[in-house]
């Protein structure tokens, strides 16, 4: 199968091969039920030492930029409790944490959440973090932008392998929040 953007050697429908997906993300596959069938999420297999944004497109092709996103897993906090939240922005871009985050999660102060924190919650890997299959009571705040484009070459996440899923299956996810001017 050919994938519908980049140039990768192995691309297959995500569900058929779970085994390559780490549990949570296998689950929220498997469990799919939105208007976008789940055969179109694709999985490509890539090279983990690759993972990060910059070492990945110019590996891959820098025309993935323009195609790509970034999952931050970020701490809110107000009046001693944390949220914990997911940030899908353009590979480009920058999460406008302090700002529209924060206002956004009601928050007092917005942080990235410690790797550490994100690992172990999430289930994935650091450097893979996906929002397919993140915890159904995290908000996930979508750049409007990113579930403007075709397709979105995401984490899978693990460091190896990437997903690439039409935009608009941003805003079908458990907890999915579009916003305008998420990313600065």
């Amino acid at each position: 199968m050919r994938a519908p953007i980049g140039n990768f050697d192995n691309a297959r429908p995500a569900p058929d091969c779970l085994d390559e997906l780490t549990g949570p993300v296998a689950a929220a596959v498997r469990a799919w039920r939105g208007t976008v069938p789940a055969d179109e999420m694709i999985y490509v297999d890539t090279d983990p030492a690759k993972a990060d944004t910059a070492a990945f497109v110019e590996h891959y092709g820098q025309d993935l930029m323009t195609a790509s996103a970034n999952c931050v897993v970020v701490a809110a906090k107000r009046g001693g409790e944390t949220t914990l939240a997911a940030c899908l922005v353009p590979a480009a871009a920058r999460a406008d944490v302090n700002g529209t985050v924060r206002r956004l999660l009601g928050a007092r102060k917005v942080s990235f959440a410690s790797m550490d924190t994100a690992v172990e919650l999430s289930g994935m890997e650091y450097g893979g973090i996906t929002p397919i299959g993140l915890p159904a009571d995290w908000p996930v705040l979508v750049d409007s932008t990113v579930a403007d484009m075709p397709w979105v070459l995401i984490g899978s996440g693990r460091r190896r392998g990437k997903l690439i899923v039409p935009g608009k299956l941003f805003t079908e996810l458990p907890g999915a929040e579009l916003v305008e001017g998420l990313a600065s």
